[in-house]
């Protein structure tokens, strides 16, 4: 179900992120440039505390241990998944708790979303992470609430 990154799969990832309902619940909102997702894609890459996984071709999750607890994000194929949306979610939500717990020996894991991003937090709390705390972020230039989640094994 995930499987690492490759480059090729570099292009497919960015043209997710750009998706605009993926932009819409995202921090960083703005249409990322080739050029923008290609530096971050070769020093995320590069680096191996940042591990960037495929799942089943259709979404892709990103786990960052340079801090503690270590975080993770996602998104999915959006316009490639229509009704499949919420069932792809919900696997890979598990997928990715499995493997964080899993092969990465992850001990905690956390995240940031959108405190309007109602679905997601719910998917989390449905897998065990718990709100730690709420703060105040800038988003395309407004004030905009953010949701810490965590979990631990």
């Amino acid at each position: 179900m995930l499987r690492p990154a490759v480059d090729a799969d570099r292009d497919k990832v960015l043209a997710w992120r750009n998706h605009p309902d993926v932009r819409a619940v995202s921090l960083t909102t703005h249409v990322i440039t080739a050029a923008e997702h290609a530096a971050w894609w070769d020093a995320a890459t590069a680096d191996p505390d940042r591990h960037i996984l495929i799942f089943d071709d259709r979404g892709v999750v990103i786990f960052d241990r340079r801090r503690d607890p270590a975080s993770w994000s996602f998104y999915l194929d959006v316009a490639g998944l229509g009704a499949e949306l919420l069932p792809t979610w919900l696997r890979l939500e598990r997928a990715a708790v499995e493997h964080a717990f899993g092969p990465l020996g992850l001990t905690r894991l956390g995240g940031e979303t959108r405190a309007d991003n109602k679905q997601v937090l719910a998917l989390h709390r449905r897998f065990g992470f718990t709100e730690r705390r709420r703060y105040e972020r800038l988003v395309a230039g407004n004030p905009t609430m953010v949701v810490w989640t965590e979990r631990t094994n």
